[in-house]
């Protein structure tokens, strides 16, 4: 079974991603609620796709993301923010705006799945 890495601060938000990430078919990691916590199971754990929220408790998920870059794993933000939250130096990653749809989580996970391919020449 497929496993994603869910990193979400808010308990509602979290539950909602959790059950559509489990209505397309992936087993759940998390949700991994603090930044510490969240890099710390980026580097340890295997996964195939992780979903960042942005901000976690005032702090950015901007570290994990640079561990899953490092594992060549793909992701995706999921905020409420847009890309203006978003550095210049991952600007090429995929916004999922809140709120979303099953639907467009999905396209959104294989468009991170597919841009990962094409970053590493896989």
């Amino acid at each position: 079974m497929k496993r994603a890495l869910l990193v979400e601060d808010e308990g509602v938000v979290a539950l909602l991603i959790e059950s559509m990430l489990g209505e397309l078919g992936y087993q759940v990691l998390g949700p991994v609620p603090r930044l510490s916590k969240a890099v710390k199971v980026a580097q340890d754990e295997a996964f195939d796709i992780a979903i960042l929220d942005v901000n976690l408790n005032g702090l950015s998920s901007f570290p994990i993301a640079n561990v899953l870059a490092d594992k060549n794993i793909p992701y995706l933000f999921a905020t409420g923010y847009g890309r203006r939250g978003i550095p210049a130096e991952l600007s090429d990653t995929v916004v999922l705006q809140k709120p979303f749809r099953t639907k467009q989580l999905a396209k959104a996970i294989d468009d991170a799945i597919a841009a990962n391919e094409n970053d590493t020449g896989i």
